[in-house]
C-alpha cells in the first residue's frame, strides 16, 4: 500500500504534458486523481489514457467558477497546479498584451487557485515553475513569471502552514509543446541541449512527476524549489 493510496489528488493542467504524468504517476500510487484543464476535449483524451481518474473542465481565469469548485469539494489532501503556456520573445519584441495574458496564465492563475483552495492539514500544495527563475538569458518574461511563481509559493508556505507549499522547476522537457515548431528546428534545439546539459539527456514528464511525488509525501519540506533541469541552472 501506498502512502497516498485513496488520497484526494487535484492535478491542474493535467490534460497533457507534465500535469499528464503527475496525475498518472499519482494514479499509479492508489490516488483518487482528479485533472483539471479548459479543454473538454484533451480531458477526456487524457482521462483515457490515464484511466481510473476524473476529470473537470475548469478555466484557471474564471475566478468565480474557482471558488465554486473549491466550494463543492471536500479538501483536497495534494494539489499541484502545471498550468499555462508562456511566450517566447524579447522585451522589444514581444507585445504588451501578449506579455500581460502570460502572466495572467501562469502567475495569476496560480493565485487564483490558492487562495480559493481547501487542502487538509497535512496536505501539500505544489507549483510547477520553471529553471528560467534562476537563468534567464533573453527569456526576460518566462523567467521573471516563474521567478514570482517561486516566491508566492515560499511566503505561502508561510501563510498556509501547516499545509506544506512547493515549487518544482523543470528545465527542457520533451512534452507536446513542442509539436508545434518544425521537426528540424525542434530537433537541433534538443541536441544542443543534450550536448550543453551536464546530465547529457532532456528532461522527461515523468522525471517532473517523480519530484512532484517527493515533495507531496515528504513531510519535513515547505518552501522549497526542487530544481529538476539536468543541471540547466548551472551549465557554463
Amino acid at each position: 500500500m501506498s502512502e497516498f493510496t485513496d488520497n484526494r489528488v487535484l492535478v491542474v493542467g493535467g490534460s497533457s504534458g507534465i500535469g499528464e504524468a503527475i496525475a498518472q504517476a499519482f494514479v499509479r500510487q492508489g490516488a483518487k486523481v482528479t485533472i483539471a484543464s479548459r479543454s473538454e476535449d484533451k480531458l477526456k483524451a487524457a482521462a483515457q489514457r490515464i484511466g481510473q481518474v476524473n476529470s473537470v473542465v475548469l478555466d484557471t481565469a474564471d475566478n468565480a467558477a474557482i471558488e465554486a469548485f473549491f466550494a463543492q469539494h471536500h479538501p483536497w489532501d495534494h494539489i499541484a497546479i502545471s498550468a499555462a503556456q508562456t511566450p517566447f520573445g524579447l522585451v522589444k519584441e514581444l507585445s504588451l498584451s501578449d506579455a500581460y495574458s502570460a502572466m495572467e496564465s501562469k502567475f495569476w492563475g496560480a493565485y487564483r487557485l490558492a487562495r480559493a483552495a481547501k487542502i487538509s492539514e497535512r496536505g501539500s500544495l505544489t507549483f510547477v515553475s520553471g529553471f528560467l527563475s534562476v537563468r534567464p538569458g533573453t527569456a526576460v518574461l518566462q523567467g521573471a513569471i516563474n521567478a514570482a511563481l517561486e516566491s508566492l509559493g515560499r511566503g505561502l508556505a508561510l501563510e498556509l502552514s501547516p499545509v506544506r507549499v512547493n515549487s518544482v522547476s523543470p528545465g527542457i522537457i520533451e512534452t507536446p509543446l513542442w509539436d508545434g515548431m518544425p521537426s528540424d528546428t525542434r530537433e537541433q534545439i534538443f541536441t544542443a541541449t543534450r550536448k550543453a546539459l551536464p546530465a547529457k539527456t532532456l528532461g522527461q514528464p515523468e522525471d517532473i512527476a517523480r519530484a512532484v511525488l517527493f515533495l507531496a509525501g515528504s513531510q519535513f519540506t515547505s518552501g522549497a524549489t526542487l530544481l529538476v533541469d539536468g543541471g540547466g541552472a548551472i551549465q557554463a
